[in-house]
């Protein structure tokens, strides 16, 4: 009985440990040779909005009278843009999702522990890559793409941590922030642009 007993505590220990080398290491692979494509670009500009908890098929479908919910966004995709949908995994907090967008990885599982605070394994991303990267939004995730990037091209804007209120009764005061510091971002942008060039 006792050996019965030891054997399935071994057993589970085994089957314990393996969640831990299987779901808890990297994703990423270091010191590879980056590749370029001569292939053009799709287009000069990327304008990426990612909409937190904004589920596709609520965005995409119709309403009762058969007019979109979405007219400007829908016109963009039928006429204009390109498009896709993201698909997210466990676990579906925003970072991770925001990481998978940008970067093009599923996140490291061991940011867990770190409270997703931090970065722990660095990684490259599309803002590391582009010219220049202007963002807007929560301070738990721009910061994360900032750190990582060579030189002084990303730039982001943050509103204070304690504004973020998950059970207000206006869920869009977060959003209206972004709006208002996007406009005068791009307004003084649009300046500068006319002043000096």
């Amino acid at each position: 009985m006792l050996l019965f007993f030891a054997l399935g505590l071994l057993v589970h220990f085994v089957f314990f440990a393996s969640i831990f080398d299987i779901y808890f290491t990297s994703p990423l692979v270091h010191g590879m040779t980056p590749q370029f494509t001569p292939l053009p670009p799709p287009a000069r500009r990327l304008v990426l909005f990612v909409a937190d908890g904004l589920r596709a098929d609520a965005l995409y479908e119709l309403d009762e009278n058969g007019n979109s919910r979405a007219p400007f966004i829908r016109n963009i995709i039928m006429h204009e843009g390109s498009w896709g949908i993201s698909h997210t995994r466990v676990p579906t907090e925003s970072r991770p999702g925001h990481v998978a967008l940008i970067a093009g990885f599923y996140e490291d599982v061991s940011a867990v522990a770190k409270g997703w605070k931090e970065n722990p394994v660095e990684f490259d991303s599309l803002f590391n890559e582009s010219k220049y990267t202007w963002s807007w939004g929560s301070p738990d995730i721009l910061p994360m793409f900032a750190k990582g990037a060579s030189g002084d091209h990303v730039y982001t804007y943050s509103y204070d941590s304690k504004r973020q209120d998950f059970g207000a009764h206006d869920a869009t005061k977060l959003d209206t922030w972004v709006f208002d510091n996007v406009k005068v971002c791009a307004i003084e942008w649009l300046i500068y642009k006319h002043i000096f060039t």
